[in-house]
């Protein structure tokens, strides 16, 4: 049996009323870009806080950002995803797992939730690697002009490691978008759900999923020319990409 290709399905009206079927896929886009950029946002703060607690003297801190980057690092982020969105809401006390069963858009805030969790583990050796990489003078300089820990932290060292670690930081922010694929387990409609109701609805499956492929090209590529950019900017000389 032959396949019969029609590329023209793009632009047929999408049997759920929201337009052709390239309308379909834009609006999964536009949602895996929000629940991207959301899950980045969380990924940055935890992971900051995180980094940071490795490289402090503390053997308290250190040892609990270490837990935290074994736990979330080392358990596939389908079983965590799966873990937030059906078995946290039964470990609660019944109001209030019934509350979370009731948020609406349950599924955008836990894909959001979930994978800014699972990539904060990552950001946070991003961070921790970026700071053990600065001269011990720069930690030294600090004190001696009379910065506290969290100030030398926040003035010297921090700013300072995430210049440097910009460009892996980069690939983490890709590996976010794509990660978001995965929520369509927990009934998220991102561009992948979309393309999977299209080739639904359709039957043109190879149309569907090259059209979300093409899409999370143009994507990805946007973001790493934007990143560059940024990388050329806060370069700093003598450290990775200054001149």
């Amino acid at each position: 049996m032959n396949y019969h290709w029609n590329w023209r399905i793009f632009w047929e009206p999408a049997p759920n009323g929201t337009g052709n079927y390239l309308d379909m896929l834009l609006s999964g886009l536009v949602l895996t870009i929000e629940t991207a950029i959301c899950a980045w946002i969380i990924a940055l703060a935890f992971g900051a806080v995180v980094g940071v607690m490795r490289t402090l003297p503390s053997k308290t801190a250190s040892s609990v950002g270490f837990a935290y980057v074994e736990f979330f690092r080392n358990m596939p982020l389908l079983v965590q995803l799966f873990i937030w969105f059906f078995v946290l809401p039964e470990l609660l006390p019944h109001g209030s797992g019934l509350w979370l069963k009731q948020i609406p858009n349950a599924p955008f805030y836990t894909a959001a939730i979930g994978i800014g969790l699972f990539m904060s583990a990552r950001v946070a050796e991003q961070t921790r690697a970026g700071i053990n990489s600065l001269p011990r003078g720069q930690k030294l300089a600090a004190t001696a002009l009379g910065l506290t820990t969290a100030q030398a932290y926040r003035y010297v060292l921090l700013p300072m490691a995430f210049r440097i670690i910009m460009p892996p930081l980069t690939s983490e922010f890709l590996s976010t978008i794509k990660n978001t694929s995965v929520a369509i387990t927990i009934g998220l409609i991102e561009l992948t759900g979309e393309a999977r109701a299209m080739q639904e609805f359709s039957f043109q499956v190879f149309e569907a999923f090259t059209g979300a492929t093409v899409l999370y090209l143009l994507i990805n590529v946007v973001v790493v020319i934007a990143m560059r950019f940024l990388e050329r900017a806060l370069a700093v000389p003598g450290y990775i990409g200054g001149k």
